[in-house]
Protein backbone atom coordinates (compact mmCIF):
# COMPACT_ATOMS: atom_id res chain seq x y z
CA UNK A 1 0.00 0.00 0.00
CA UNK A 2 2.88 2.73 0.58
CA UNK A 3 3.23 5.01 3.63
CA UNK A 4 1.16 8.12 4.62
CA UNK A 5 0.39 10.51 2.36
CA UNK A 6 0.68 13.31 4.88
CA UNK A 7 2.56 14.10 7.08
CA UNK A 8 0.97 15.03 10.25
CA UNK A 9 0.12 11.43 11.72
CA UNK A 10 -1.87 11.26 14.72
CA UNK A 11 -3.06 14.75 14.96
CA UNK A 12 -6.51 13.44 15.86
CA UNK A 13 -5.59 12.34 18.89
CA UNK A 14 -4.74 15.00 21.27
CA UNK A 15 -7.91 16.93 20.64
CA UNK A 16 -6.29 19.94 20.56
CA UNK A 17 -6.45 22.27 16.76
CA UNK A 18 -6.06 20.39 13.56
CA UNK A 19 -3.33 21.19 11.37
CA UNK A 20 -3.05 24.37 8.69
CA UNK A 21 -4.07 23.82 5.37
CA UNK A 22 -6.58 21.15 5.35
CA UNK A 23 -10.45 21.01 5.64
CA UNK A 24 -11.55 20.25 9.02
CA UNK A 25 -14.16 18.44 10.47
CA UNK A 26 -15.76 17.67 13.77
CA UNK A 27 -18.88 16.82 14.83
CA UNK A 28 -20.34 15.56 18.52
CA UNK A 29 -23.70 13.29 18.73
CA UNK A 30 -25.04 11.19 21.60
CA UNK A 31 -25.58 7.97 20.44
CA UNK A 32 -27.12 6.16 23.86
CA UNK A 33 -26.78 6.40 27.64
CA UNK A 34 -25.15 3.98 29.81
CA UNK A 35 -22.55 1.24 30.82
CA UNK A 36 -24.64 -1.17 28.31
CA UNK A 37 -24.49 1.77 25.49
CA UNK A 38 -21.22 2.88 25.96
CA UNK A 39 -19.47 -1.03 25.43
CA UNK A 40 -21.91 -1.78 22.84
CA UNK A 41 -20.70 1.99 20.51
CA UNK A 42 -17.40 1.45 21.71
CA UNK A 43 -17.06 -2.45 21.07
CA UNK A 44 -19.03 -1.30 17.30
CA UNK A 45 -16.51 1.27 16.36
CA UNK A 46 -13.00 -0.37 17.01
CA UNK A 47 -14.68 -3.54 15.53
CA UNK A 48 -15.44 -2.20 12.36
CA UNK A 49 -19.29 -2.47 12.79
CA UNK A 50 -19.80 1.13 12.35
CA UNK A 51 -18.67 1.24 8.83
CA UNK A 52 -20.43 -2.03 7.56
CA UNK A 53 -23.51 0.15 9.19
CA UNK A 54 -22.48 2.38 6.50
CA UNK A 55 -21.67 0.07 3.67
CA UNK A 56 -18.58 1.03 3.28
CA UNK A 57 -17.29 -2.62 3.27
CA UNK A 58 -14.42 -2.15 5.23
CA UNK A 59 -11.57 -5.14 5.22
CA UNK A 60 -8.91 -5.15 8.06
CA UNK A 61 -5.80 -6.75 8.68
CA UNK A 62 -6.90 -7.18 12.64
CA UNK A 63 -10.47 -8.20 14.05
CA UNK A 64 -10.10 -4.54 16.24
CA UNK A 65 -8.73 -1.39 15.30
CA UNK A 66 -5.21 -1.35 16.86
CA UNK A 67 -1.93 0.69 15.66
CA UNK A 68 -0.78 -0.81 12.56
CA UNK A 69 -4.21 -2.37 11.38
CA UNK A 70 -4.21 -1.88 7.96
CA UNK A 71 -7.75 -1.00 6.63
CA UNK A 72 -9.32 -0.59 3.28
CA UNK A 73 -12.70 0.80 2.67
CA UNK A 74 -14.62 0.12 -0.39
CA UNK A 75 -17.77 2.19 -1.62
CA UNK A 76 -19.68 0.71 -4.82
CA UNK A 77 -19.43 -2.24 -6.62
CA UNK A 78 -17.72 -4.00 -8.81
CA UNK A 79 -15.24 -2.19 -10.96
CA UNK A 80 -16.68 1.06 -9.60
CA UNK A 81 -16.06 0.84 -6.56
CA UNK A 82 -13.79 3.77 -4.67
CA UNK A 83 -10.97 1.94 -2.87
CA UNK A 84 -9.82 3.84 0.23
CA UNK A 85 -6.08 2.47 1.78
CA UNK A 86 -5.82 3.79 5.71
CA UNK A 87 -3.59 2.38 8.24
CA UNK A 88 -4.81 3.13 12.30
CA UNK A 89 -2.53 5.09 13.59
CA UNK A 90 -3.32 5.18 17.64
CA UNK A 91 -6.31 3.68 19.17
CA UNK A 92 -7.70 4.00 22.83
CA UNK A 93 -9.37 1.99 25.07
CA UNK A 94 -9.98 3.40 28.25
CA UNK A 95 -12.70 3.14 30.99
CA UNK A 96 -14.70 6.13 29.28
CA UNK A 97 -13.17 6.30 26.53
CA UNK A 98 -13.12 3.84 23.40
CA UNK A 99 -12.01 4.61 19.54
CA UNK A 100 -9.26 5.08 17.31
CA UNK A 101 -7.77 7.31 14.34
CA UNK A 102 -6.15 6.20 10.82
CA UNK A 103 -4.86 7.85 8.08
CA UNK A 104 -4.88 7.89 4.24
CA UNK A 105 -2.35 5.62 2.30
CA UNK A 106 -1.21 6.16 -1.46
CA UNK A 107 -4.19 5.07 -3.43
CA UNK A 108 -6.67 6.82 -1.41
CA UNK A 109 -8.92 9.31 -2.84
CA UNK A 110 -8.04 11.98 -0.13
CA UNK A 111 -5.51 12.88 2.17
CA UNK A 112 -5.09 13.22 5.79
CA UNK A 113 -6.59 11.63 9.06
CA UNK A 114 -9.85 10.66 10.91
CA UNK A 115 -10.88 9.64 14.37
CA UNK A 116 -13.51 8.08 16.04
CA UNK A 117 -13.99 7.92 19.72
CA UNK A 118 -17.04 6.94 22.11
CA UNK A 119 -17.12 8.46 25.52
CA UNK A 120 -18.91 7.89 28.66
CA UNK A 121 -19.34 11.38 30.11
CA UNK A 122 -20.27 12.24 34.13
CA UNK A 123 -24.12 12.13 33.58
CA UNK A 124 -23.43 8.37 31.69
CA UNK A 125 -24.13 9.94 28.37
CA UNK A 126 -22.59 8.11 25.67
CA UNK A 127 -21.28 10.45 22.71
CA UNK A 128 -19.37 9.89 19.38
CA UNK A 129 -16.80 12.12 18.32
CA UNK A 130 -15.43 12.17 14.73
CA UNK A 131 -12.60 14.51 14.17
CA UNK A 132 -11.05 14.58 10.50
CA UNK A 133 -9.07 16.85 8.45
CA UNK A 134 -8.36 15.95 4.83
CA UNK A 135 -7.50 17.42 1.35
CA UNK A 136 -8.35 16.09 -1.72
CA UNK A 137 -5.53 13.56 -3.26
CA UNK A 138 -6.56 13.09 -6.61
CA UNK A 139 -8.22 15.11 -9.95
CA UNK A 140 -11.68 13.52 -9.15
CA UNK A 141 -11.90 14.83 -5.16
CA UNK A 142 -10.11 17.90 -6.04
CA UNK A 143 -12.45 18.55 -8.78
CA UNK A 144 -15.44 18.14 -6.89
CA UNK A 145 -14.51 21.17 -4.09
CA UNK A 146 -17.20 22.01 -2.34
CA UNK A 147 -19.75 19.04 -2.60
CA UNK A 148 -16.69 16.76 -0.51
CA UNK A 149 -17.48 18.92 2.63
CA UNK A 150 -21.13 17.77 1.99
CA UNK A 151 -20.18 14.47 1.70
CA UNK A 152 -18.35 14.26 4.40
CA UNK A 153 -20.51 15.68 6.61
CA UNK A 154 -23.68 13.75 5.51
CA UNK A 155 -21.15 10.69 6.21
CA UNK A 156 -20.79 11.50 9.78
CA UNK A 157 -24.37 12.10 10.65
CA UNK A 158 -24.62 8.72 9.60
CA UNK A 159 -21.92 7.69 10.91
CA UNK A 160 -23.61 8.45 14.36
CA UNK A 161 -27.21 7.32 13.15
CA UNK A 162 -26.01 3.81 12.38
CA UNK A 163 -24.40 3.57 16.03
CA UNK A 164 -27.62 4.89 17.73
CA UNK A 165 -28.90 1.71 15.56
CA UNK A 166 -26.46 -0.34 16.93
CA UNK A 167 -26.77 0.94 20.45
CA UNK A 168 -30.30 0.47 20.73
CA UNK A 169 -30.56 -3.17 19.13
CA UNK A 170 -27.46 -4.48 20.95
CA UNK A 171 -29.05 -2.53 24.55
CA UNK A 172 -32.64 -3.90 23.72
CA UNK A 173 -31.47 -7.81 23.88
CA UNK A 174 -29.98 -7.22 27.32
CA UNK A 175 -33.09 -5.54 28.35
Amino acid sequence: MGGFTYGEVGATRSGGPLPRGYRHLERRMRVGEGPAAFEAAGEAVVTFRMHEGMHVRPQASSPRAEAGTLVTLRLGAGRLSLRAPCEVVWSVDEPRRHGFGYGTLHGHPERGEESFIVDRDEQDRVWLTIRAFSVGAVWYTRAAGPLVPLMQHTYVLCCGAVLRRIVRRKTARRA
